[in-house]
């Protein structure tokens, strides 16, 4: 059984996220034509036809069905000031969790069978309160136009070209930093999230208990030290060009930074208040 925590009534989206999340999401918007490739793609017929392949071919959860997991996700919704969405649990080997988030039909998240064997109730609370983060962000269709192409192992969508596509993984990337401020705010402990992220880097649900996070945050410092130089930055570069997430390290670093600020620690104390201009423009990593 969880301990209860704070819950943050009120919560403003612009106090948590992430300034790369942004700038990222201006300069998507900025894209001619994108908005409307977005409706295109994502009408009608797209939009039942992945919402009725999710409810027939995964586990709805509730309090009917594995009340313990879909509790987990109503606590992170009332921490985060959200409305709980659907969750649904699907039969995978590759541990993984996503959110759809189309216009007419209500939210849903998915989890792999995979994800909730690697890790703790904790660590799984965490990875929802990620998911939870898209929605408290309001990355909407855009979220789910990237899931697509995640979920069709990177194929070209029709109508929508490489260079927008990877404008596409990029802002993704820059997006899930705030998601991963959104973990914390809901496990208000960064070892946990920091945990997630090691397990999903070379975890099994055998030799998960017996990793050491402290050494992966010591993994994260190496990390960022060698990649400092020109060359590394080239070479951090061209490693995430075509990823959909961040490495994990540098999450896991950055979660850990970011739970020593003060920005963390007004927002549990008052997470209702504007963001602030300067908090949301220091630190982090340009090369995404």
């Amino acid at each position: 059984m969880l301990t209860p925590k704070l819950s943050l009534t009120g919560l403003n989206a612009d106090r948590f996220r992430h300034p790369f999340d942004r700038e990222a999401t201006t300069n998507l918007k900025q894209l001619p034509g994108l908005d409307f490739l977005v409706r295109s793609l994502l009408g009608p017929v797209v939009e039942d036809t992945m919402y009725m392949n999710n409810i027939a071919s995964s586990v709805q959860l509730g309090e009917q069905q594995l009340p313990d997991i879909y509790q987990l996700l109503v606590e992170a919704s009332r921490i985060l000031d959200l409305e709980t969405p659907q969750l649904y649990l699907k039969q995978h080997p590759a541990p993984n969790a996503y959110t759809m988030a189309m216009r007419g039909k209500k939210p849903f998240v998915v989890v792999h069978t995979s994800l909730v064997d690697l890790l703790t109730p904790a660590e799984l609370q965490a990875v929802l309160a990620h998911e939870l983060g898209h929605l408290k962000c309001e990355h909407g269709v855009y979220l789910t136009l990237a899931n697509i192409m995640i979920l069709t192992a990177g194929n070209l969508i029709p109508g929508l070209g490489q260079s927008i596509q990877q404008q596409m993984l990029q802002w993704l990337r820059c997006a899930e930093f705030s998601c991963d401020r959104a973990a914390l705010l809901v496990v208000q402990d960064p070892k946990v999230v920091a945990s997630v992220l090691m397990k999903l880097s070379g975890g099994s649900p055998i030799l998960a208990p017996l990793l050491n996070v402290e050494a992966f945050l010591a993994q994260a410092r190496a990390y960022e030290e060698v990649s400092a130089s020109e060359m590394g930055q080239a070479i951090r570069t061209a490693q995430t060009a075509q990823l959909s997430h961040p490495v994990p390290v540098l999450r896991a670093k950055e979660i850990d930074r970011w739970s020593e600020t003060n920005e963390y620690y007004s927002l549990l104390k008052s997470p209702s208040t504007g963001y602030n201009d300067k908090a949301m423009s220091e630190g982090g990593w340009r090369n995404w």
